[in-house]
């Protein structure tokens, strides 16, 4: 019996959801975003319920999505991820208890304080026959999950799961096969580029192997744009997207060197978040059985902006794509929303998990 989820992505500007039918196989029907007021969620946090809760109603509402079934997206650096093993344990029960405790070693979140979840990856036998298991273990605030579920249950909505946006990501963008090179296997980094913030993602083609919120978004580019050249933030925003990194474009109430010096900032603010890339993909490769980059895949509202991709190689060194977010599911035939883009990665990750 086939049944609908919804991914709900809770962005700082914008809603984003995804309507899929889950019935063996994955099928996108509906796409559909919307405008968040500033201030409602900021730092990946949810800072005003009743405004978040108002938001949600009427935009289910409005795009007549259902309200059962959805699952919400978190992002924040105040969620721990890692990776552990757990040795000589059969029982289920036991299993989740000594989870908890290898938690209290491994995370930095005191446990009561703390929502906890995890996943088994893989199953062995150690030299000495004993059952070895190794478990993705995530553990966030409590408070942090509360004001999200709290809108949700004030909006009408009824939640099948909260999830971090990093697993969604990568669940898009993935096809779930690790694939190799000629000196051995190697790691795909997703990274999905927001208005305020980004998540870095890197997979072995199978499981995330380390995350990360980056403190950078498309914001900042718009800002660089709006201090270079004296706009506005919403003029500063149009003429962003016109210039592109590409481009010899002239935005419509610019001269020709106007634009040149906007297209300069661009490329500068775009330096930093090339910073900040290296520095989290040095940090992972210090990091004991860490792979090799074989390349970072974009998404996000941001990534369709021209010339991206191609900037971001330059300065990075590592091969750069635009992802597509349609690589997992199938496409109805009477798709509802306008077409897919990468600002819709996230959402239909977070359906794909049912």
């Amino acid at each position: 019996m086939s049944k609908q989820v919804v991914g709900l992505k809770l962005g700082a500007s914008r809603l984003t959801a995804a309507r899929l039918t889950v019935n063996g196989s994955v099928e996108l029907v509906q796409v559909a975003e919307a405008p968040l007021p500033r201030g409602v969620i900021a730092g990946g946090e949810v800072r005003d319920v009743p405004a978040l809760a108002a938001a949600l109603k009427e935009f289910f509402k409005k795009h007549k999505l259902p309200r059962r079934n959805v699952r919400v997206g978190v992002a924040n650096n105040r969620i721990g991820v890692r990776t552990i093993e757990v040795a000589g344990i059969d029982d289920p029960k036991q299993l989740g208890n000594a989870v908890r405790f290898r938690a209290q070693e491994v995370l930095p979140i005191p446990i009561d304080e703390a929502v906890l979840d995890f996943q088994v990856l893989s199953e062995g036998v150690d030299a000495e026959g004993v059952v070895t298991r190794r478990v993705l273990l995530v553990v966030a605030y409590r408070d942090l999950v509360a004001g999200y579920t709290e809108a949700c249950r004030q909006a009408g909505l009824r939640l099948a799961g909260v999830d971090l946006e990093a697993f969604a990501l990568l669940r898009a963008l993935t096809s779930g096969e690790a694939e190799s090179s000629a000196v051995g296997r190697s790691a795909l980094v997703a990274v999905s580029i927001g208005a305020d913030r980004s998540i870095l993602a890197v997979s072995d083609g199978f499981t995330c192997e380390f995350t990360r919120v980056l403190d950078w978004g498309g914001n900042a580019l718009t800002v660089a744009v709006s201090r270079a050249l004296e706009l506005e933030l919403d003029e500063a925003e149009r003429v962003k997207i016109e210039l592109a990194l590409e481009s010899e474009a002239v935005p419509e109430g610019l001269t020709p060197e106007r634009a040149v010096q906007g297209r300069e900032a661009l490329q500068l603010a775009l330096k930093g978040f090339g910073r900040e890339l290296l520095s989290s993909l040095q940090f992972y490769q210090g990091q004991p059985d860490s792979l090799g980059i074989r390349e970072i895949v974009l998404a996000g509202g941001t990534a369709q902006l021209t010339g991206l991709a191609a900037e971001l190689q330059r300065l990075v060194g590592v091969p750069v794509r635009i992802g597509d977010p349609l690589v997992g599911v199938a496409v109805g035939k009477k798709l509802k929303g306008g077409t897919p883009n990468p600002s819709h990665t996230v959402p239909i990750g977070l359906g794909m998990a049912s």
